[in-house]
């Protein structure tokens, strides 16, 4: 699958149980930062288990232009050597972040404290997303900026010759942001204090505190306050990425409404910044278990088993839960489709702004296929038919975005009639595996 070629439509059938062992990949947000802080430390930080979808590769490619050295070893073993906070050199050639949002994101923050200028892009749903959010920070350490109208990629970013330590209240939940400000944050002289009034994921902090930064995170009126204090020799580390919550996503809810099914998803992380939708799941009345709880690499980790549960009920998932799921509200959408009463989901106009509109997305692809969905600006709510009572038959846009086509790909093996989308290709943004993991397990895919 290519998320940058020819369309790839895609059916979905409905399938009998699905039985098995699902090994997702490797935590996507897990393994650009890996990459990122290894090129920004001194000496070799090796990674296994990393995520080989096209962003995080992309996100390599942009490190090698920046000066490290990159290897894949095979197998999801890499080995970065770093060249040291404000050691970038700057890139010969245009960086190209296809469609990962968190990999321009991120490196953006990472050399705009440096005196290098570097110009960016990406595919076509990646150049339509708003980058004011990060480069208005980042501008506040004294880098400076010009892309195209409404602050949109194509975007060259010059980074700051003298940076200026920074305090930044974030204005929306966005873990990108907190994080491009954080790394812009290393190069600065003294004390750059980001503050969140809602917390977002933590793996940047987790892991710039493993690579020797001086950063400590408190609670207070504010919010949480993160301090980080700049200029640091980060140390190499050895980093096994936990596989990814966004990817057990999909076999998880697969599982929850296909009758019969039985699947097990090892190794899952679960820090409590990412584990919004398993809590949800089982609040729905999900068969939902944790085994083998044990922490790996600083983050909690268990094996999910998910069960085929026909009783889950509509619930109205707290607001306040948004950022612990933002990227899971797609195939929460299926699942709600699939139990009794409403799911209204509020605080989410994150949506409206990711590799798509996900509401509209998914609300336009769930009417396809007989489901009621009502939307506003910052919420929706999915009018459950129970489950095996999705008529289906629909065909879906994707819209460019991973997460809607697998969604889609969900409801489709549930659903009385097949499901299918206009192009399944940028799964391989997320989840390269999904076709043949999914088919191992009993799903019925199809290339149209």
């Amino acid at each position: 699958m290519s998320g940058h070629g020819t369309p790839i439509p895609m059916t979905s059938h409905p399938c009998g149980p699905l039985t098995g062992e699902a090994r997702v990949p490797g935590d996507k947000s897990i393994s650009h930062r890996a990459l990122i802080l290894g090129a920004m430390a001194v000496g070799e930080t090796r990674i296994t288990g990393l995520l080989e979808g096209e962003d995080v590769i992309d996100t390599a490619k942009a490190m090698r232009a920046f000066g490290a050295e990159v290897t894949d070893h095979g197998g999801g073993e890499w080995s970065v050597h770093g060249v040291g906070v404000g050691g970038f050199a700057e890139p010969d050639q245009v960086i190209d972040c296809g469609n990962s949002g968190t990999g321009v994101r991120l490196i953006m923050g990472a050399m705009a404290t440096s005196p290098i200028t570097a110009t960016f892009t990406g595919d076509a749903s990646l150049n339509k997303r708003p980058m004011a959010r990060v480069t208005d920070p980042l501008g506040l350490f004294g880098a400076t900026t010009v892309g195209r109208s409404g602050g949109r990629l194509p975007m060259t970013v010059i980074g700051a010759t003298h940076p200026i330590p920074v305090r930044y209240t974030v204005p929306v939940p966005s873990a990108q942001v907190k994080s491009a400000v954080l790394l812009a944050g290393l190069n600065a002289p003294g004390q750059t204090v980001v503050i969140e009034r809602e917390a977002t994921r933590d793996h940047s902090e987790r892991m710039l505190a493993g690579f020797g930064a001086e950063i400590t995170t408190e609670q207070t009126e504010e919010g949480r306050v993160i301090t980080l204090t700049g200029q640091p020799e980060l140390k190499p580390q050895t980093i096994a990425v936990p596989r990814d919550p966004s990817s057990a996503a999909f076999p998880v809810c697969a599982a929850l409404v296909t009758p019969g099914s039985d699947v097990l998803v090892p190794g899952i992380g679960l820090n409590p910044t990412r584990a919004g939708l398993f809590t949800t799941l089982r609040e729905m009345g999900a068969d939902l278990t944790y085994e083998n709880e044990r922490e790996e690499g600083g983050e909690p980790v268990a094996d999910l088993r998910a069960r085929y549960s026909p009783d889950m009920q509509g619930i109205r998932v707290p607001a306040d839960r948004a950022a612990s799921m933002i990227d899971e509200y797609p195939v929460l959408s299926v699942v709600a489709a699939n139990a009794t009463g409403t799911t209204m989901m509020g605080g989410v106009k994150e949506l409206r702004v990711k590799e798509s509109d996900r509401i509209d997305a998914m609300a336009r692809g769930l009417r396809a296929n007989g489901v009621t969905v009502e939307e506003g600006e910052d919420w929706w709510a999915v009018h459950g038919l129970g489950a095996g009572n999705v008529p289906g038959g629909g065909t879906c846009e994707s819209f460019l975005d991973h997460r809607i086509a697998m969604s889609f790909m969900v409801l489709g093996m549930a659903a009385q009639a097949p499901v299918s989308v206009d192009d399944g290709g940028p799964i391989a943004t997320s989840f390269p595996i999904f076709e043949p993991l999914m088919t191992g397990l009993g799903a019925k895919l199809e290339r149209t």
